[in-house]
């Protein structure tokens, strides 16, 4: 008999199945989750239904702050989220579940004294009212400045955690866990690419991040501005093109050289002289990008180069004037300065310019003798002192 009676109290075959499926279309809502927050208010009521509990959801705590901050959750009315947020954050006893291992399942009564719990104040005036009773927590991701807790309510018709609440729950915190985690790293990476993306916009050229063929990865505001004007340069099913052939001939060569990894380019790339339909000369600053430098930047392992786009007009700015004061530069020798600093090398500048090589360096050596550097890059690191690539 006592065999037959074991026997007899087993959980059915079709309830082991049912369990599975539901099991099987629950982690499969979790991770749509991850990648879509918004599905959240979806897989909470499911995960709580799952493991027994009324209400769930996750729980923040950063470092600096002594109280929990709720992030997705369901289960809880507004008016009881905001009565926490603004009286019983700071009595929450749930501020013990940090200290726990990862994952490991803790209940009210093995944080704090349940007897006492139920005499405090949070309890009584905001878990009471709401029925509740218990709750079990995990940390899913914590490290020395921010916390992440998962948390299944339980109501005073359930009672206190149990074991099954606990079997079931632990079959679910480590896809919960994982989701968080993918959730948190895109955060991250978003925040990351928007920070990124204010700083290129912040310049006062126009910047493309190209691929091997010429698509356009990304353009910052002055680029955009440069696009919209279709003259020197414009958009074509996605590609960055030259109004001129010659120069968009020069461009398909260059960005696939420098989707080939050609070292030949060199580290300060290739400056191509543009001209606009009135005649208005642009220059194209093409820097290839090795695949030590776009892992560095986060780009996408497709992008190639940056192009950099702006007028030739080196003379005339407030900046330049103070230049060519400080240093007591002639109008030709302060153009040669900007055009180093802007353009490139002396065959780029000569080029702009429109003047003959040998008259670049002439210019270039009375540059060296005024303001007493010796290399073109120490020229660069001099003009960085007195003018800015920010918009003003």
């Amino acid at each position: 008999m006592p065999a037959a009676h074991q026997i007899s109290a087993l959980p059915h075959p079709a309830d082991h199945q049912r369990e599975k499926e539901t099991l099987t279309g629950l982690i499969g809502g979790i991770y749509d989750a991850a990648l879509d927050p918004a599905a959240w208010s979806d897989v909470l009521p499911e995960i709580a239904a799952f493991a027994g509990g009324q209400a769930c959801g996750f729980l923040s705590k950063d470092a600096a702050n002594d109280f929990l901050t709720v992030e997705h959750y369901a289960g809880v009315a507004p008016h009881h989220l905001q009565a926490y947020a603004e009286n019983f954050a700071p009595s929450d006893p749930l501020l013990m579940v940090p200290h726990c291992d990862p994952e490991r399942i803790v209940s009210i009564p093995e944080l704090v004294p349940f007897d006492e719990y139920r005499e405090s104040r949070f309890c009584r005036e905001w878990a009471q009212p709401q029925g509740w009773l218990d709750v079990a927590n995990a940390v899913l991701d914590k490290s020395a400045a921010h916390c992440i807790i998962f948390s299944v309510v339980r109501d005073d018709a359930s009672g206190l955690v149990d074991a099954e609440l606990r079997r079931r729950l632990a079959l679910v915190i480590p896809h919960v866990r994982r989701a968080a985690l993918v959730e948190s790293a895109i955060d991250r990476k978003q925040s990351e690419i928007a920070a990124f993306a204010a700083t290129l916009d912040g310049l006062n050229a126009g910047l493309f991040l190209v691929d091997a063929e010429g698509r356009i990865v990304h353009a910052n505001a002055a680029g955009r501005a440069i696009l919209s004007g279709d003259d020197v340069l414009r958009s074509a099913g996605g590609r960055l093109v030259a109004r001129d052939a010659a120069a968009q001939q020069s461009l398909r060569e260059l960005f696939a050289a420098a989707g080939q990894g050609r070292t030949d380019l060199g580290r300060r790339g290739i400056a191509l002289p543009l001209a606009a339909r009135d005649g208005e000369r642009h220059v194209a600053h093409l820097l290839p990008l090795s695949q030590n430098a776009r892992a560095r930047a986060g780009l996408g392992g497709k992008t190639a180069a940056a192009v950099f786009v702006r007028k030739a007009a080196l003379a005339g700015t407030s900046p330049a004037e103070v230049v060519g004061k400080a240093f007591r530069l002639t109008p030709a020798e302060l153009r040669v300065l900007l055009g180093i600093v802007d353009v490139g090398g002396v065959p780029e500048v000569a080029t702009v310019l429109g003047v003959a090589e040998s008259t670049v360096k002439t210019h270039l050596s009375r540059l060296f003798e005024k303001t007493g550097t010796a290399r073109q890059a120490d020229l660069v690191k001099l003009v960085a002192g007195f003018a800015t690539p920010l918009v003003h």
